[in-house]
C-alpha cells in the first residue's frame, strides 16, 4: 500500500487506572469512540493500558493480570476497530505460554484483524520498574532477513489500512539503534506507549530534567529519522508512582504537534501529512548520508579497549 500522499489523524489516549481491568477497558472504549467521532483513523492506547501499572514490586500475583493475544482485551477491542472502522493500538500484558510472559502490543486493523504485535525489547529493572522480574525480551530478527510466521520478531514495521507503524514500548523509547531501524523498515509513524512518572523522593530534584530527557529523546528520533512520532503516558498516582502525562505528537523535524499535561485525562490529535516525510528527509539527508559501511561496531558491547 502507497500512503505517502495520505493525510493520517492520529490520536493517543492519556488516562489514568481504574482499578480494575473491566472498568479502565470501558473507559477505554469511550475515549476511543470520542477520538473516532472527531476523525481519527490510528488511536494509540498507553504501555499496559487495561490494568496497574504492575512492576512497582516483584509480586507473583501480578502474573494473573496477563492474557494471550488473542485474548479478551484483544477480542473486545477488535469489535471496536471493526465497528468504527480505525486502527487500534493495543499495548497489554501477554501471556504467550507457561512461564513466558511479555509486555506487548497488537495492532488491530481496521476490519479488526490483528495486524501484527510487537514484544518489547528493552526490559528495564529500575526501582519500582522491576519489568525484569515479569517480561522475557521481545525475539530478536532473524539473521536471514525472513519473516517470522507470527510477525513478532525484532523491530517489525506493521502495515495497517491507514499507514505503516512501528511501535516500540516506553523503555525501547531511549534507544536510537531501535528507531532507526524502525525507519529503516519503512515506518510512516513512530509510536511509543508509555507508563513513565516521578518517584515520589525524586521529583522535586530531578523530576523536571527527567522529563525533558524523555521528550528530548523522542524528538531526536523524529529528526534523524525524518518520521512522525507519537507517545501516550498515563497519569495518576500509583503506589509510589506519579506517572507524568504529558502525551505527545511531534512532526518529522521534531516540532510539537499536540501536546498533554500532567494530570488531565484526555485525546491528543494531530494530522500527519505522509508526504512531509520525503520532504524532510531530501532537505535534512540523514539517512541518504549514512556510512553504513563503518557503523559494524555498533553489534559490540563496548569498544573502548
Amino acid at each position: 500500500m502507497n500512503s505517502s500522499n495520505q493525510t493520517v489523524r492520529l490520536s493517543l489516549v492519556q488516562m489514568r487506572d481504574r482499578g480494575t481491568k473491566e472498568l479502565t477497558t470501558q473507559a477505554t472504549i469511550q475515549w476511543i469512540e470520542q477520538a473516532a467521532q472527531a476523525g481519527s483513523q490510528i488511536v494509540c492506547l498507553q504501555e499496559l493500558f487495561a490494568t496497574c501499572y504492575p512492576c512497582q514490586a516483584e509480586d507473583h500475583a501480578m502474573f494473573d493480570l496477563a492474557e494471550s493475544i488473542p485474548g479478551p482485551t484483544t477480542d473486545a477491542m477488535s469489535q471496536v476497530a471493526k465497528r468504527l472502522g480505525i486502527v487500534i493500538v493495543v499495548p497489554l500484558f501477554e501471556r504467550r505460554t507457561a512461564g513466558v510472559y511479555h509486555n506487548s502490543v497488537a495492532v488491530l486493523d481496521a476490519d479488526g484483524t490483528i495486524a501484527g504485535v510487537y514484544r518489547k525489547m528493552h526490559i528495564p529493572d529500575d526501582p519500582l520498574y522491576y519489568e525484569k522480574f515479569y517480561f522475557t525480551p521481545g525475539d530478536a530478527a532473524r539473521r536471514d532477513g525472513s519473516v517470522p510466521t507470527d510477525r513478532a520478531n525484532g523491530f517489525n514495521v506493521i502495515q495497517t489500512r491507514f499507514a505503516k507503524l512501528g511501535v516500540g514500548i516506553c523503555w525501547d523509547q531511549w534507544y536510537p539503534e531501535a528507531a532507526r531501524l524502525f525507519a529503516l523498515a519503512g515506518a510512516e509513524i513512530l509510536l511509543y506507549p508509555t507508563a513513565i512518572g516521578w518517584i515520589d523522593e525524586e521529583k522535586d530534584e530531578f523530576g523536571a530534567g527527567q522529563l525533558d530527557a524523555w521528550m528530548t529523546s523522542m524528538r531526536a528520533h523524529a529528526i534523524a529519522n525524518g518520521i512522525f512520532v507519537g507517545a501516550p503516558n498515563r497519569i495518576g498516582n500509583e503506589g509510589r508512582v506519579q506517572f507524568w502525562g504529558n502525551s505527545f505528537i511531534v512532526s518529522p523535524r521534531g516540532e510539537m504537534m499536540e501536546r498533554g499535561d500532567d494530570q488531565t485525562e484526555q485525546i491528543l490529535t494531530a494530522d500527519c501529512q505522509l508526504a512531509e516525510i520525503d520532504v524532510v528527509r531530501t532537505h535534512w539527508p540523514f539517512l541518504r548520508d549514512r556510512r553504513i559501511d563503518a557503523y559494524s561496531d555498533l553489534t559490540r558491547r563496548w569498544i573502548g579497549d
